[in-house]
This record gives structure tokens, sequence and C-alpha cells, in this order.
């Protein structure tokens, strides 16, 4: 008795909802709204909202905290659309079709299960903010070839994810101006972090680095709208000592002759990466669950 209830509860609920879905849809065409929110609407695949995928002339659509578990390759037909927001979905994969998007500005797919980036990815000729926090991806193959010459981005976020390394073609994306890498598996950067001289925000708080690249004292990150953030690190204790008097000193530091020495020595060193936090990565609600 108790799960039949339970039951029809939940189908008049999804039949609630899907109406609800149907409204925003049907009033959006009729006045030729460009921007479609349809957040939090249970929505578990893009087909099942009828017309949607073309309705060309949209500009944004919002389809956060949903339910989707893939993104259609009819997601192309969207020509105009300059916002796309699939921020907390279980969404597996993204359809190499995505990156046909030419107008799109702002792609947010954080908080969601992506293990890699399909092919292709990096050919959107004027993306702008990036947004990939909060997945399960880690570098070489999940990122495609052609990631890093998304030249027209001024903000990444890759938080939360699992990356190791970072490549040196990081120093195509020359417009960037905000580059979150907080809370991944880092046990280096690279030297060309120091070519991205529009960078004003660096995030690199909670990996397994202990030692920075002296180029990193060529950006300019300490201004009042700027921001540095470096701590939770297993840092060597010439880093970690002038951290607790703030990143101000940190940067003094890599400037300074005797650390680009150390720092040579350290790298040349070889020395074992500290190990990962296998615990807390495992606690992520990102990674797939096993169903009992």
């Amino acid at each position: 008795g108790l799960f039949l209830w339970v039951g029809s509860i939940l189908e008049k609920f999804q039949e609630k909802m899907s109406k609800s879905v149907r409204k925003v849809v049907e009033e959006a065409r009729d006045s030729g709204n460009p921007e479609l929110d349809l957040q939090d609407k249970q929505i578990t695949s893009l087909e099942e909202v009828s017309g949607l995928l073309s309705m060309e002339y949209i500009t944004r659509l919002s389809l956060p905290h949903n339910r989707l578990t893939r993104v259609p390759p009819a997601i192309a037909n969207l020509i105009n659309l300059e916002i796309l927001n699939l921020f907390n979905n279980i969404i597996e994969e993204l359809p190499t079709s995505i990156s046909s998007l030419n107008k799109l500005r702002i792609l947010n797919v954080g908080m969601n299960r992506l293990d890699a980036l399909p092919r292709g990815f990096g050919s959107f000729p004027v993306l702008e903010v990036l947004d990939i926090t909060y997945n399960n991806i880690a570098e070489g193959e999940a990122l495609p070839g052609n990631f890093f010459m998304l030249e027209s981005l001024r903000a990444l976020y890759m938080g939360d994810n699992d990356f190791e390394v970072l490549s040196p073609d990081i120093k195509n994306m020359r417009n960037l101006q905000i580059l979150s890498l907080r809370d991944n598996d880092l046990i280096a950067l690279p030297r060309e972090i120091g070519e991205l001289t529009r960078l004003r925000e660096l995030h690199i708080q909670g990996n397994r680095l202990q030692v920075l690249p002296p180029e990193i004292g060529q950006l300019d990150l300490l201004g009042n709208r700027c921001c540095f953030r470096l701590e939770s690190n297993p840092w060597l204790p010439m880093i970690a000592d002038q951290l607790l008097l703030g990143p101000s000193h940190v940067m003094d530091l890599l400037r300074n002759e005797s650390y680009k020495f150390l720092y040579q020595k350290h790298i040349g060193a070889g020395s074992q990466p500290p190990p990962k936090n296998f615990e807390a990565k495992n606690r992520k609600i990102s990674r797939k669950r096993e169903t009992a």
C-alpha cells in the first residue's frame, strides 16, 4: 500500500513538473524570449522537453539541478546559444557536436560525472568562461588535444578534479584572468604559467604541491582585485614559512635568486611526490555510486 501511495505521489509530482516545463517552453516560444530557465525541474532528458532542441533563437539555456545523464548531439541545433548552464546534473559525457556552438561564451558543466571532454572541444571560437569544477577529469587522454587552444578564455575553473599535472600548453590561454585548480592532485605546476600575464586570480589550494616555479613571481597576483590562494599543500619549509606571513611574502621569495637555485635542485632530485588523499576523493558526490 505505502509503496503504491508513494509511487502515485511521485507520478503526480513528475506530471506537474513536466507540465510546468512545457509551460515555460511554450511561453518562451510564444513571446520569442531568448532566455530559457529550466532549473530544478526533475528533467532527465532534453528530448523529453518537446520542441526545445529546435528553438534556434535561444541565447541562454539554464538547466542546473536536474537529472540529466547525457547531452544529445542535437544541442548543436541551438546555434545562437551564448550561455549554457548544466551545473549539478549526472552527465557522464558531452557530445563532440557541442563545440560547434560558435557563439557560446559561457559553459558551466560543473558538478557532473564527466571523466573526459569530447575531442575537438577546444574549437569554441569565443568561449570566455568554462567551469568543469567537481568532475572526475584528469590530464592526458581526458583532455582533447586542442583543449589549450581556447585562446578566448578569461576564466577557467578546474577545481575538484583529478589533475596531477598541468600541460605547459596552458601558456596558449593568454587571455586567462582567473585560473582555479584547487583540490586536485597536482604535484607540480609548469613554468609556463608565468607567461599568463593577464592572470589576476590563481587558486591552487588543496593539492600536493611542494614547490612553485619561480616564474609565478612575474605575475600580478597581489593587487586589491587579485587573489592568490595556496594553503593546504605540503609545501617545503621555505615556502610554508613565508606563507604564514602571507601570499605577498611567497611572491617575494619566488623572485629571490637563492629560491631559484633551490627550486632547480628540488626538481632535479626527482623526489617522490606526497601521497594522494584517496579518502577525500571517494567522498565526492561526482564519484559514481555503486548501487547495492
